[in-house]
Parts: structure tokens; C-alpha cells; sequence
């Protein structure tokens, strides 16, 4: 599907972990057709967070979607996306995991001095080691224990679908949104409409300004 997917009038898209994971991600990689085909492919150095209206797919909460290949660079033009602590949330289906989910935040500038914004980052990979079997009739699945994937090539295997580590590795589906709890609550202006982040910096650097040191 093109740019700026949307949904039929009365419908929204509220996934969950497990969904995105299993029924959006893996047939990316497994270059399995989805229908319908409503999560775009966007390259996220072409585009800043608040540029995502008409390009990903808006999901409920204002929460937008989009598909994306993996890279160690994640900088845009006028700013990047740097990883929140090191701890990544693992993502099961039936007591078995099957990716896994981390959380980045937008800073406009250069790293490191970049300015924190409220624009939040969920990606999802796929697990790049062990082996998941489907019984292909809705069955339990299992990981293939380490001895046994030290005799074969490491691969997802979902029904009848193989997928290569090196396939897997090369998407994630992403969910970004604004943050508007805690300190990092968004600004409004006196017509209650929402400021950019921009705007927000922009009003930051002039509030610096006015400030009149004593004689």
C-alpha cells in the first residue's frame, strides 16, 4: 500500500505486542501477503517523527505504524533517535518468545548535545537466535533446543514459511508517539491547539532571552 495508509471510516487499529510481532512483522520478513496490506515501508532518515501524518498508518491514540529495515544509524535531518536504558522487552506467544520490543527517544540535533523531545519509539524485531516451529494447525510452539540449531542454519519457521536470521534481522515494525504525561508534557497554545517540537523549543530559546540579568 502507498503512502499515507488509512482505515475504512469507523475503524481503528489498536495492536497488540504479540500482534505486531506475529502477524505483521513476521510476514514481512516471510514476504507472506497481508490483507489488508495497511502498515507502509518508510525510511526513517527521510523522515522526522511529526512528518509522519499521510506517510504511516495512524492507529488509535494518535499512535503511528510503519515498517522500516534495521540500521545502526538512526538520524534524520534535523535530529535522531537514541535508545531509552538497555533493557529490551521480550515479546511471547504461548509461553514462547518471539521478539522483542525497544523503546527510543527523538533529540533534535546532533548526539550527543541533542535536545530531548517528547516523541517516543517502540521498534519490534524478530529474535535472531534459536528456531520457532508451528505445528501449522494452531498448535504450541517451541524453540529448538542450542544443540540441535548448532546442526542446521538458524531460521523462523511459522507453517510452511522459512525464514533466514540474516531475512529476519532486516525489518522491524515501529510504533511512534507523543508523549504527553510528566515533565515531558506537551505545550499548548491559548486555542488549545497542540505545539510541534519545535515550537516547543523555539518558545524554550525565547523565554532564554528575555531574561534580564541584574545590573
Amino acid at each position: 500500500m502507498g503512502e499515507g495508509s488509512s482505515l475504512p471510516p469507523g475503524f481503528q487499529f489498536f495492536p497488540s505486542d504479540e500482534e505486531l510481532v506475529l502477524h505483521f512483522l513476521h510476514r514481512k520478513a516471510a514476504l507472506i501477503p497481508c490483507h489488508p496490506d495497511i502498515i507502509p515501508t518508510i525510511d526513517i532518515h527521510h523522515c522526522d517523527p511529526w512528518d509522519l501524518a499521510g506517510k504511516a498508518l495512524q492507529g488509535g491514540n494518535r499512535h503511528w505504524y510503519f515498517f522500516t529495515h534495521t540500521t545502526q544509524s538512526r538520524a534524520t535531518a534535523t535530529g535522531y533517535w537514541h535508545a531509552v536504558g538497555t533493557d529490551h522487552e521480550t515479546i511471547a506467544s504461548s509461553c514462547v518468545d518471539v521478539g522483542v520490543k525497544k523503546t527510543l527517544r527523538y533529540y533534535l540535533g546532533e548526539a550527543p548535545e541533542g535536545v530531548k523531545t517528547n516523541w517516543l519509539m517502540h521498534e519490534y524485531h524478530l529474535l535472531d537466535d534459536g528456531v520457532l516451529h508451528s505445528t501449522g494447525d494452531g498448535g504450541t510452539r517451541k524453540k529448538v533446543s542450542d544443540s540441535a540449531q548448532a546442526m542446521q542454519e538458524p531460521r523462523l519457521v511459522h507453517s510452511t514459511t522459512t525464514i533466514t536470521v540474516q531475512e529476519s534481522n532486516r525489518w522491524v515494525v515501529c510504533r511512534v508517539y507523543e508523549s504527553t504525561g510528566g515533565s515531558q508534557s506537551s505545550f499548548h497554545d491559548d486555542g488549545g491547539s497542540e505545539l510541534s517540537c519545535l515550537d516547543e523549543v523555539f518558545l524554550s530559546l525565547d523565554d532564554i532571552d528575555e531574561i534580564s540579568l541584574p545590573n
